[in-house]
């Protein structure tokens, strides 16, 4: 029985910090089976209602609107994926030598089924999408979540040793973590949430995780045609598969020409080619490779791969197709959340591109993406904190050798932003939400961000109106 088992939590101590949709399921899934349940949150009672209100009547003491050091009499604090490691009451805890934990080290403790757990610096959204809907097309009853969906704590007593559980990991999920998933899979990495993570290395230790602990029946996935990620095979107990648009494995996911190809124990069958797949860009044909090779790994055949990504559309806020205006096409792709995830987008378009960036930055850099508008966006609409510093780095782009000169707009809110890019968009343009940024300074997350979007595009589609370019 490890200390995570529910059992040894009746009568224990918890404290929960943060009182997000993690938190709200533990603290749920703790008080019901006898744990003394305290949460904490820097968040007021006013700004926490709705959450307080889905915890009416279990027996929980709060403590909001701060982080009292009352919190630390505990046996045991689990930290919920948005709260900073570095702040003061942890670095405290960890010198008291308490225990810290999480939602997801909790249901990896208690899942009666092998997992599969899939993380990178992009893609793996789509990617634990395009698992899950495999699975079932395989046959098998298929749960979905991590750091997309419900928290599947709140499933883990439906669970069965038979059953597939596909989970999308972040790095502040993973970097607790003393378990990795039987399935494994490590999509790319590039710099991410520096503004949470020390450094680099620290970033890539938390996703590194994921293989970290595997023993020698697991399978690792990997990308082969990045250098940091196919070095990593070195750390793998257990089988490693490969994934590459570049060359032929020896296990896993490749391209053949314009075919996606499985080879699977020694056994070399074609999916499908790749003008088959509904998902628009390049970064897509990486992420059906990868869903391949994992969805192998648990065991799918190709017919349900075949199935699944000739036809799958895409998640929401991810390149999703909103609306066609006056010949332009108007695209949401909120989940857009740092530079290397804005430049995929960017890359899977030929058409001229009128760019709707900003929000709160991750102190990540910007010189790439900042070259590539140059190149593929007709103009640049700004908006949020980073505006300043998005620009910043477009005009020292331009003052490269054959720079070209970039019409750039800066736009109070969302609703400014759509209508100066509506009234720039002429016949055969996409209009491309692609912040680049996080949503934080003017959104609850990039949901929020890519639904008031998604109702402001609406709104132009039925009044056809236009109104005149906010000035720069």
């Amino acid at each position: 029985m490890t200390s995570t088992n529910t059992v040894a939590y009746e009568g224990k101590r918890v404290t929960i910090i943060g009182l997000g949709r993690e938190g709200i399921a533990l603290a749920r899934y703790l008080a019901g089976r006898g744990a003394k349940v305290t949460v904490t949150d820097i968040k007021d009672q006013s700004q926490l209602r709705s959450a307080l209100d889905e915890l009416a009547g279990l027996p929980i003491r709060y403590l909001l609107g701060r982080h009292p050091r009352e919190t630390l009499d505990t046996d045991v604090i689990f930290v919920s994926p948005g709260v900073p490691k570095q702040i003061p009451l942890l670095r405290e805890a960890q010198e008291r030598g308490i225990e810290l934990s999480s939602e997801t080290k909790l249901f990896f403790s208690l899942c009666p089924a092998p997992i599969i757990g899939i993380t990178g610096s992009s893609g793996k959204t789509t990617t634990t999408a395009l698992v899950g809907e495999i699975m079932k097309a395989q046959g098998r009853r298929t749960f979905v979540g991590g750091n997309i969906g419900s928290p599947l704590i709140n499933l883990v007593d439906q669970l069965k040793e038979e059953d597939s559980v596909v989970m999308e990991l972040s790095s502040f999920q993973l970097a607790g973590l003393d378990q990795s998933p039987h399935i494994a899979a490590l999509l790319n990495l590039s710099p991410n949430h520096l503004d949470r993570h020390e450094s680099m290395d620290d970033y890539v230790a938390a996703k590194t995780n994921i293989i970290r602990f595997q023993g020698p029946d697991d399978h690792a996935i990997l990308n082969a045609d990045q250098p940091l990620t196919r070095e990593l095979a070195r750390l793998c107990r257990g089988q490693v598969a490969l994934v590459s648009r570049e060359r032929q494995v020896d296990a896993g996911a490749f391209l053949d020409k314009e075919s996606v190809v499985i080879l699977w124990k020694g056994e070399t069958r074609t999916v499908c080619d790749v003008s088959e797949i509904k998902l628009l860009g390049p970064h897509n044909v990486d992420n059906v490779l990868a869903a391949c090779a994992i969805s192998a790994a648990a065991g799918a055949k190709t017919g349900a791969m075949r199935t699944v990504v000739t036809a799958f559309g895409g998640v929401e806020h991810r390149l999703e197709l909103v609306a066609q205006i006056g010949g332009a096409r108007y695209y949401d792709d909120s989940i857009a959340t740092s530079p290397q995830r804005a430049i995929a987008a960017l890359n899977s378009f030929a058409d001229p591109i009128i760019l709707l960036a900003g929000g709160r930055e991750k102190h990540l850099p910007l010189e790439e993406l900042a070259q590539l508008i140059l190149a593929k966006v007709k103009a640049l609409v700004l908006f949020g904190e980073v505006a300043p510093l998005l620009e910043q780095a477009v005009l020292q782009a331009h003052r490269a050798p054959r720079g070209k000169r970039l019409p750039i707009y800066h736009s109070a809110d969302m609703r400014e932003a759509v209508l100066a890019a509506a009234q720039l968009a002429e016949e055969g343009d996409v209009v491309l939400l692609s912040p680049a940024c996080t949503s934080f300074d003017m959104y609850k997350d990039f949901a929020e961000r890519g639904a008031h979007f998604q109702s402001l595009v609406r709104e132009l589609e039925d009044s056809q109106q236009r109104t005149p370019a906010c000035g720069r």
